[in-house]
């Protein structure tokens, strides 16, 4: 894409970052929330211009790029001692949540097959992302898309002000909170949003355990690619699949936790990429404040987001109450 292009929008990200933090030493507020608010304001409130377009929707790659950076941040030793039992936890809330919305959409609200399954997706794995590449290997239909999206940025809207809320009334601490929040959100930007909105650590861990998440994300397009293929008589997809779908930017956190863990970097090194991280986050945030569209939320029919608060409820608060039990 042509650099001229993105220079717009990426200004205006600057920018917006910017704001969010003079407003957020002022305010006394979290940068990281405030920046999502402004983002949201904008779209909302004045509207993003066309020439602003191509440069925001790079949001993506600025989150993607400090989560990688983030992994310097992270000590190897504490995440093997709990790491355990955290994947199992990821494993058992996905899996649950994959198959109460299945079971609620197809049997009893009576939604149509495919729209149960984007909403499955979405909801038990990352978000939009995963009602996108489930979409395309099961070929739902536009309208079907629009609605599980939809669904999803609404409860992405609601947890990330609901969930800092409720962290705070319950006095959680940053690991509990932050395993919470990546375990039981749906989309990767907000559970990082409200992790480092709680503290460092929080923000540390919900990014792990909403990343564990992500790379299930193979598997699960596979075996609904593999599902719908059978129920339609053609052939079934290649582990390919697999590899096409896994998010990899998880490989690169991984690989700067092994180098920072090796005691490589400096300590300058590691505060300069902290530094760096924090600000992509700020960046990333602005954009995706103004993926928010109320006039998009309002075309959410009630069903699909009946379906999803079920779901969300029951894995929020069972694995909620497994945290706090185990930690």
């Amino acid at each position: 894409m042509n650099g001229r292009r993105l220079l717009p929008g990426l200004l205006a990200l600057c920018l917006g970052a910017l704001l969010a933090r003079t407003l957020a030493g002022a305010l006394g507020v979290n940068h990281l929330l405030l920046a999502i608010a402004l983002g949201f304001v904008a779209a909302n409130a004045v509207g993003i211009p066309d020439c602003l377009e191509p440069g925001i929707e790079t949001h993506k790659l600025w989150l993607g790029t400090g989560i990688v950076l983030m992994g310097a941040s992270i000590s190897l030793e504490t995440v093997l001692e709990v790491g355990g039992v955290v994947l199992l936890l990821v494993v058992g809330v996905t899996a649950t949540t994959l198959l109460v919305v299945e079971l609620l959409a197809r049997n009893v609200f009576g939604l149509a097959d495919r729209m149960g399954s984007l909403l499955a997706a979405g909801a038990s794995i990352c978000g939009v992302s995963a009602v996108v590449a489930v979409a395309g290997s099961i070929r739902a239909r536009e309208e079907q898309i629009a609605y599980a999206a939809a669904t999803v940025l609404l409860f992405d809207a609601v947890t990330i002000v609901v969930y800092p809320i409720v962290g705070d009334l319950l006095g959680l601490s940053g690991m509990v909170f932050g395993t919470w929040a990546g375990v039981s959100m749906f989309s990767t930007g907000p559970v990082v949003a409200v992790g480092f909105a709680h503290s460092e650590a929080a923000g540390q861990w919900a990014t792990m355990t909403k990343l564990s998440r992500n790379a299930l994300i193979g598997v699960v397009v596979l075996a609904y690619a593999s599902y719908y293929a059978r129920a339609a008589g053609d052939s079934r997809p290649s582990v390919l699949t697999l590899w096409d779908e896994f998010p990899k930017f998880v490989l690169g956190f991984l690989a700067l936790a092994v180098v920072a863990s090796a005691g490589v970097l400096s300590s300058a090194q590691l505060a300069s990429i902290e530094n760096a991280y924090n600000w992509l986050f700020v960046v990333a945030f602005a954009g995706l404040g103004t993926e928010i569209r109320l006039a998009d939320l309002r075309t959410t029919g009630w069903t699909p987001a009946v379906v999803v608060l079920i779901a969300l409820l029951a894995s929020s608060a069972l694995s909620l109450a497994a945290l706090v039990l185990l930690f």
